[in-house]
């Protein structure tokens, strides 16, 4: 029998993002980071994704003030033993 596994894929806008930290502390699964070094602006931008234990819950794209976050579900087959 195939059940589904429903995933997340977090996208940054690294242009809009500021460095806040907040979709950080907001993501239960500790799947965001703010990046080493800085950018051209001078500013840590959020790393996401490198984990790979995102649910898609949302909690990130919600409180980020800058609209800088996408969360896509991505669904896929896998097989039950």
């Amino acid at each position: 029998m195939k059940k589904k596994k429903t995933k997340g894929l977090i996208r940054v806008d690294a242009e809009r993002c500021k460095g806040c930290g907040l979709c950080v502390a907001a993501c239960p699964k500790g799947d965001l980071r703010l990046a080493d070094d800085t950018d051209q602006r001078g500013i840590r931008v959020v790393r996401a994704g490198e984990g790979g234990c995102c649910t898609a819950c949302g909690a990130c794209y919600i409180i980020c003030p800058d609209v800088a976050i996408t969360v896509c579900r991505v669904t896929s087959e896998s097989v039950n033993d």
